[in-house]
Formats: C-alpha cells, structure tokens, sequence
C-alpha cells in the first residue's frame, strides 16, 4: 500500500508541476483551460505568479511526502486543494452546476482523498522530547 500511494502522489506531483509550469510559460492558453480569460496583463501576471506557486507548492508538498513517507509535509498541499474543492463546492451551491464541473471538482476532490490516506498511513515523525 505503501508504494502504491508513493506512486500515485508522484503522479499527481507530476501533473501538478505540468499545470504550473502551463502557467509560467504559457499563462493565456493555460487560463483558457480553466475557463479563465486573461484581460489585462494585471491579470496574466495574476495568474502566472499565484496559479504556478498553487501548483508548484503542492507539487514539492506531495512529492516530498511521498518521496520520504511523511504525511506533515503534505499539509500545505492538502490545505490548498482542500480550500479549491470547498470553493467549488459553495460555488456549486450558489450557482449551479455548469458544463465541465465533475472534472475539477474530482482531481480536486481526489487529491484530498489520496492525501489524507497517505497521512494517516504515514503519520508524523516522533519528536524527542
């Protein structure tokens, strides 16, 4: 199980190092994909820096977990992709559901799943007193 769950946080490592570096290098096309339309260059620079650290620090968060076992590293990316499924979720309520929702929904909703298994099969190392 264990290697099983490294390999899956790899996976999702990769594929969340693959969208921030969408947003660094090609921010219009990559916001495009998010149903996100850039206006201003306010805005693609919006997107470049903090759509490319959200996934970057999950990316490092999970691969590192996953690389040492430790389910207190994967903190941060569980608190991101947690807030990003709430906010969904609220919006989903207010709004409605819209073409297209089931997807991020569940790469968000699955990134949470495998994290906090990965977590409580991994734990926190001990601290000597």
């Amino acid at each position: 199980m264990h290697v099983i769950l490294s390999a899956i946080l790899l996976a999702l490592a990769i594929l969340d190092l693959v969208l921030g570096t969408s947003f660094l290098v090609d921010p219009d096309s990559a916001a495009a994909d998010f149903g996100i339309a850039i206006v201003t260059t306010h805005g693609e620079s919006t997107l470049r820096g903090d759509m490319t650290a959200f996934f970057y620090v999950t990316a490092l968060s999970l691969a590192w977990g996953a690389w040492k076992r430790r389910g207190d590293v994967m903190l941060p990316a569980l608190g991101l992709f947690g807030i990003a499924l709430a906010g969904r979720l609220i919006n989903l309520v207010a709004q409605g559901p819209y073409e297209g929702w089931i997807v991020p929904v569940g790469v968000e909703a699955f990134h949470c799943l495998v994290i906090v298994l990965a977590m409580r099969a991994w734990g926190w190392p001990k601290r000597d007193a």
